[in-house]
């Protein structure tokens, strides 16, 4: 027996592989993004955020489960400026810093590669192609935020800039310097609509080795960020 269909009623079946196709492709792109020499980030948003700061700190949890969407450049812009972010060119930035001498430095894990900040400058440098968050991973006692989330952020310090005004007591500035600057990140990712914790637990050296970073830059945070999986 030979059934007729209506090329209507047969169409819509059809084409529904590749709708769903569209919709996963569209959802993954950024994270098969080519690698960019440098990203020039737009300028961050510095008066009229949607969420006040009190409500932030209300809303702020550690959050380890993320959806797969990619950061967009705006995100990663207004993150990295509230973590280190430039307030007034060479002269000042969000977090504090014993002495003004801003011994930290942030680097950004994405899918395409690893990036370093450039504050002054607000962009991105890349410093290594590929995605280094299963090494990040490995070297963080395998914790899954770290797999989960599109981008994951390295305050690493470098404490001789804080040492040469404040010999011994430079490592307890630099400490405290760090957590200003994650509580910042934190706080502006809540304000965004995004999420992420902040991992201590990891092994220095191998991290450091694993990213390549200078000698002189020891990593002291590890921060995943992202798009929460559940509200």
């Amino acid at each position: 027996m030979i059934i007729h269909m209506h090329a209507r009623s047969v169409l819509p079946a059809l084409l529904l592989p590749f709708a769903v196709l569209a919709s996963i492709d569209s959802e993954d792109s950024a994270m098969t993004t080519p690698s960019r020499e440098t990203i020039k980030l737009p300028s961050p948003e510095r008066h009229d955020g949607s969420m006040s700061l009190e409500q932030a700190l209300s809303r702020r949890r550690s959050v380890r489960e993320f959806t797969r969407r990619a950061l967009t450049d705006e995100q990663l812009s207004q993150l990295l400026w509230a973590a280190q972010g430039s307030t007034r060119r060479g002269e000042s930035r969000t977090a504090p810093s014993a002495g003004a001498l801003y011994p930290l430095e942030v680097y950004v894990a994405l899918p395409e590669g690893l990036y370093h900040y450039d504050a002054d400058r607000n962009r991105l440098a890349r410093h290594a192609e590929g995605d280094l968050r299963p090494e990040i991973y490995r070297t963080s006692l395998e914790q899954e935020a770290i797999l989960d989330a599109p981008a994951v952020f390295v305050v690493v310090a470098v404490f001789e800039r804080t040492a040469a005004k404040y010999g011994p007591r430079a490592k307890r500035y630099v400490w405290m310097e760090a957590g200003h600057a994650g509580q910042n990140l934190l706080l502006q990712a809540t304000a965004l609509g995004l999420g992420g914790v902040p991992i201590g637990a990891f092994y220095d050296e191998k991290l450091q080795d694993a990213l390549a970073l200078p000698e002189d830059h020891r990593p002291l945070y590890v921060i995943p960020v992202g798009k929460p999986a559940r509200p």
